[in-house]
């Protein structure tokens, strides 16, 4: 279970009201964040991250707090809409980064990073460079090294806003069935609601710095009474 609590930030320099998110994923879920833009979503995953220090509040995992650890000690996974992959590394490389910075792996890493290539259907492209796959396939390279850091927490920030229909929703079901699978909880932030709809059981919307409705995503999206949703969504 992720929970946070009462967690409280403002930027630096700016009048603006300070943010105040409570909100909680349990095992095996992926709850999605939708809202206007400026709302606070990819503020919030920066804040669980640790890209950015919270000025007050918690942030659990499985009870115990983290939002007093630097980034690198934090139980984070993040995948953003640019893949962040090394151009002139190929692709077991850049999935064994994940493992090791140093590339000093074991052979039992070594099986775990050709594994985790063969469970996102790239084991037959493993040395290939970045440069020469779709963007699809990228963004698998980039879930790929996410899995094998074995982290508990896996945040998605539009990571992926650039694909067509047809791919982003067979890598959302992917990701689905990882965190699933690996018992981790996921907050995946997207502009398009039947990302939602197939991501998640329940979706968080977010509107000016705050979390104003955690529902069941249908309900939310098709039922939603709150005037903030139905302007978001068109339906007013």
């Amino acid at each position: 279970m992720l929970e946070i609590k009462q967690l409280e930030f403002r930027y630096v320099g700016t009048s603006a009201p300070a943010m105040h998110f409570d909100l909680n994923v349990r095992a095996g879920e992926v709850v999605s964040l939708i809202g206007p833009s400026g709302s606070g979503k990819s503020t919030l995953l920066s804040l669980v991250s640790g890209f950015l220090a919270a000025d007050s509040g918690e942030v659990l995992l499985d009870g115990v707090a983290i939002e007093q650890l630097a980034v690198p000690s934090r139980p984070v996974s993040i995948v953003f809409q640019q893949h962040n992959l090394f151009p002139h590394l190929d692709l077991f490389t850049n999935v064994a980064l994940g493992v090791d910075p140093s590339l000093r792996l074991s052979r039992q890493q070594v099986s775990e990073v050709t594994a985790a290539l063969e469970r996102l259907g790239l084991d037959q492209l493993q040395q290939r460079k970045p440069g020469e796959l779709s963007g699809g396939q990228r963004q698998r390279v980039a879930l790929a090294r996410a899995l094998v850091r074995k982290r508990k927490i896996l945040l998605l920030d539009e990571a992926f806003a650039a694909l067509g229909p047809a791919l982003r929703e067979e890598l959302i079901g992917l990701v689905k069935t990882l965190v699933s699978e690996n018992k981790m909880v996921a907050l995946l932030v997207s502009h398009q609601p039947r990302d939602a709809l197939i991501a998640s059981a329940r979706t968080a919307f977010v509107s000016e710095g705050r979390v104003v409705a955690l529902e069941d995503t249908v309900a939310l999206l098709e039922q939603s009474r709150l005037a903030e949703v139905r302007n978001y969504l068109g339906t007013l």
